[in-house]
């Protein structure tokens, strides 16, 4: 049995034959020229469908194992961490740089966290979502780490999962700036990152295990 080929972005199709390949898109915003190129490669390689995903992604289905190598170097992107054990998105809205609605940079905010950890390994797969104000349309509650945009700052919350087991995140932290709001998405991840924790086990269900009051203890220290 076919594996995922992650070291080449692709992942395994129903039919165990074919593939997909999911650039990496940060937030969905892509500039005309590269979205060009990714239609161009999926017609070259004759490609069965291209999906929009719920994680802001254009997912190119129904590639052949042979031509993946070709794929990559016609679209010159990245690879998009759609599967396996690390930060497969972050996230996020267009906040004040396009939406009426949007109250923080959740644009800006968000460029950098993925800049800063999209594809980073960790022990289970872990979601990162930015909300520019509190309509929440991403649903940053239940993300790993969520950043809902108030007026008065960013609220953080922790340990959303969605699934066949969904959990609301709990909120640790009120009122803060960008940077700040950026020190504590830090802080997060790299306590779970140490924590030595059981592989595949998500944040959230740490987080019921050792309690919240501990968790927030550890991210204070």
């Amino acid at each position: 049995m076919k594996e995922d080929i992650l070291e080449k972005g692709a992942i395994i199709q129903r039919d165990r034959q074919t593939y997909a390949a999911v650039p990496h898109i940060p937030g969905g915003f892509v500039s005309v020229e590269a979205f060009r190129k990714i239609v161009a490669a999926a017609e070259k390689f004759r490609a069965a469908a291209l999906k929009m995903t719920s994680g802001q992604r254009i997912a190119v289905i129904g590639l052949e194992e042979k031509d993946l190598d070709a794929f990559w170097h016609d679209v010159e992107r990245p690879i998009g961490y759609a599967s396996g054990l690390c930060v497969r998105m972050v996230k996020f809205c267009p906040g004040t740089t396009y939406c009426r609605h949007g109250v923080q940079d959740a644009m800006g905010v968000g460029l950098e966290l993925d800049r800063r950890y999209h594809g980073r390994p960790l022990s289970a797969k872990f979601k990162i979502g930015v909300a520019g104000c509190e309509y929440a349309c991403n649903a940053p509650l239940f993300k790993e780490v969520g950043l809902l945009g108030k007026p008065e700052g960013w609220q953080i919350s922790i340990g959303g999962t969605c699934g066949a087991k969904p959990r609301l995140g709990d909120a640790v932290a009120e009122r803060l700036g960008d940077g700040e709001a950026l020190e504590m998405t830090d802080r997060i991840i790299r306590w779970f990152e140490s924590g030595n924790f059981q592989p595949k086990v998500r944040m959230g269900r740490i987080i019921d295990q050792l309690g919240l009051e501990e968790v927030k203890r550890a991210l204070a220290r």
